[in-house]
């Protein structure tokens, strides 16, 4: 298990997210789904403490394993990532998504669907139980 470091901070906070298309309109079909990964493998460059594990496309909505910081709150990274995917298609894909979204707004749903993944139960436990038992440094535990 890999832990990630900022000032003062050691994290793995970990979610599972998933949102929609606007009207659960199936459009993200190969090409679209391939820009759309594209895009959100971009994401690192404006924002290096997001950090996409794993990206699942269906053709009307999309699942996000990530691990954000601990003060980064989950609604407003999704909304980034919807606001940013978004135009961004939008642009890449004028005439097909004017079709399909008449009335010029977003293309996904205001909806989401965000659950935290933890750590293994028995690993905590460990962990706080073997707390002081090396002079140095945190108890090395396998996870």
């Amino acid at each position: 298990m890999e832990l990630h470091k900022a000032a003062h901070t050691v994290y793995k906070t970990q979610y599972h997210i998933v949102w929609d298309m606007r009207y659960r309109r199936k459009i993200l079909v190969r090409g679209v789904a391939e820009s759309l990964r594209l895009l959100l493998q971009e994401v690192r460059k404006f924002h290096p403490d997001w950090f996409i594990e794993e990206i699942g496309i269906e053709v009307d909505h999309v699942h996000l394993y990530m691990v954000i910081l601990p003060q980064d709150a989950v609604a407003h990274v999704v909304a980034t990532l919807k606001s940013m995917t978004s135009a961004r298609l939008k642009e890449q894909f004028p005439h097909f998504l004017r079709k399909v979204y008449w009335d010029g707004r977003g293309i996904w749903g205001r909806g989401l669907f965000v659950s935290t993944v933890g750590i293994n139960e028995a690993i905590i436990r460990r962990y706080v139980r073997c707390q002081g038992e090396q002079d140095t440094g945190q108890a090395q535990l396998e996870f």
